[in-house]
């Protein structure tokens, strides 16, 4: 149980900061006094992105339903604990929006819908849906490919801030650079407008799964052990030794 709770809060925080600090700086862009752009924006989402995984990414550091869901298909986390991530998560997103609904201008708040998203007027769904499906896949594979992967550069949350920096840039005006249904969300309940929310749910989460998947199964190597590697989890038989001649391969 504190397990659990240990995993929640981080979960919460985690998000919190990322619902926060992006939301803030989405508004003050919007802030015509205010030389803060597209840049800065992208900016803000990347490094509290990447300095809250560093932070919290022992205990646990998805900050993301979508990173959680494709954590569950390649079987890094149990159905369980992935519920606890995602209710932390939600809540974190959640407390955030209200959170700047009542200490920001309410007008500001308003018109930027608390640092939510929503698809620019040229932008059509199915397009929409392709952006946020190809930057959370880029998003998710940088994080197998950094943290997840044993063998991976151990760099903290570094490139996982990046990641979230250039998909910024790249799609940030086109469908406001979700990759994360839980930004999306929060601010959705707490402006009250929910424009395109399967959008930023089901792309991100068929993105993420995508990425996850593609690297459990094909990137990530197992090889075979030596015969005297010590013994094996699952330990082969004799009659496995006898008949193969060789030690079955066993996850590294």
């Amino acid at each position: 149980m504190r397990d659990s709770w240990r995993h929640f809060i981080a979960e919460f925080i985690g998000t919190y900061a990322l619902v926060f600090v992006g939301g803030a700086a989405i508004m003050i862009a919007k802030d015509s006094n205010s030389p803060t752009g597209l840049i800065g924006i992208a900016l803000a989402h990347g490094l509290i992105f990447g300095v809250m995984v560093s932070a919290l990414m022992r205990i646990s550091g998805h900050f993301n339903p979508a990173i959680t869901i494709g954590f569950v298909v390649a079987r890094r986390i149990g159905v369980p604990m992935a519920g606890v991530y995602i209710l932390g998560q939600l809540i974190g997103a959640i407390v955030a929006a209200y959170t700047l609904k009542f200490t920001f201008p309410f007008t500001l708040f308003e018109i930027t819908r608390g640092g939510g998203q929503s698809l620019a007027l040229q932008v059509s769904g199915s397009q929409g849906f392709v952006l946020e499906f190809v930057a959370t896949f880029f998003l998710a594979l940088v994080v197998f490919g950094t943290a997840v992967d044993p063998k991976s550069p151990r760099i903290g949350g570094l490139a996982i801030g990046l990641v979230v920096t250039a998909d910024m840039l790249a799609i940030g005006p086109l469908t406001g650079g979700s990759m994360n249904p839980a930004r999306s969300f929060g601010p959705a309940v707490a402006s009250g407008i929910f424009e395109a929310q399967l959008i930023y749910w089901i792309a991100p989460i068929a993105g993420s799964v995508a990425a996850c998947a593609l690297y459990e199964y094909l990137f990530i190597r197992r090889d075979v052990e030596p015969v005297d590697h010590g013994v094996l989890r699952p330990a082969a038989t004799t009659d496995e030794r006898t008949v193969s001649g060789t030690l079955p391969a066993s996850r590294v």
